[in-house]
């Protein structure tokens, strides 16, 4: 895939099924429990991504350590962790929460920085890190008095489950698995989905399946669309543009998401929620500054 136009193509189909997801997981948790919500959308995608890679790839079986590790590591906190997502979206609006999504190359790099050798940090780099968060304290702007507030609690989680995906992207990576992307992928959403279903009967939420109309066209939206399809365009992306080119499309889902829900669910997202995204592009752009400098050059040349 060279043509630069098909890569944007699908760069921008990819930044809108993930940012049509957070207002579709609003629509969902109108009828369904959160825990089990988020089980249901990876009960789906674990089913048709374990079906493409035993049908089209000749690996699809975790049958060493490493590839044991990742999955483990990818399903207990790329999936699993994204339960407090869907708990922290009961009080927290879906433009606000796919905005925190921005801090995840940020807390990746930290974790980079403390469980994978080859990492380093310039003090520049350090400087883009604490823009990050100043950014998400803006964002977050918790209150001193009101700190187990419901709005509050819920922007915690949300952030919780952005540690969490960001610590299990830099684990998978750290156990250098060598399963085939969409077995990698099937294999984590099967362990997430059993851990987020434990943790569901756990706390007390009823295993009822989706009743209403709205409820099944979102657990079926996010499992097919924006988990399984997504997850396979963003792979493809990842072999054919690089970790740095693909980690941008976590720039371009707050928009899609914020117009999402501002046109679909009346939502209303503050001045300064918009300045704190800002922050973090910007700590972002400090960080990763040298590699971005040479995409933009590599992009020059393409044009």
């Amino acid at each position: 895939m060279d043509n630069r136009f098909v890569t944007v193509g699908l760069f921008a189909l990819l930044a809108t099924l993930w940012g049509f997801s957070f207002p579709a997981i609003d629509v969902g948790l109108q009828s369904l429990e959160p825990v089990l919500f988020a089980a249901f959308r990876y009960d789906v995608a674990a089913v048709l991504l374990l079906v493409y890679a035993v049908t089209r790839t000749s690996q699809w079986l975790p049958a060493n350590r490493a590839n044991l590790t990742a999955v483990l590591a990818g399903g207990a906190f790329l999936v699993a962790g994204n339960g407090l997502l869907f708990v922290g979206q009961q009080t927290v609006p879906s433009g606000v929460a796919a905005i925190m999504q921005s801090l995840v190359p940020i807390v990746t790099s930290l974790w980079a920085l403390g469980l994978l050798p080859e990492e380093r940090v310039t003090p520049v780099g350090a400087v883009g890190i604490l823009l990050g968060f100043l950014g998400v304290g803006l964002i977050v702007r918790p209150d001193p008095a009101n700190l187990l507030g419901a709005d509050g609690v819920g922007r915690l989680l949300v952030l919780g489950q952005v540690v969490s995906i960001a610590l299990g992207g830099v684990l998978v990576q750290r156990a250098s698995p060598t399963l085939d992307r969409a077995a990698l992928s099937g294999w984590s959403m099967l362990v997430g989905g059993v851990l987020l279903h434990t943790a569901s009967l756990a706390i007390g939420e009823p295993l009822v399946a989706p009743a209403t109309l709205h409820a099944q066209v979102a657990v079926l939206y996010l499992g097919v669309f924006a988990t399984a399809i997504a997850f396979l365009i963003y792979f493809t992306l990842l072999d054919v543009r690089g970790a740095l080119e693909t980690s941008l499309v976590t720039y371009l889902v707050p928009v899609v998401a914020t117009v999402a829900s501002v046109v679909f669910l009346n939502e209303t997202i503050t001045p300064l929620t918009v300045v704190g995204f800002l922050v973090v592009l910007s700590g972002f752009v400090l960080l990763k500054r040298h590699e971005l400098a040479e995409l933009a050059a590599e992009i020059r040349l393409a044009v």
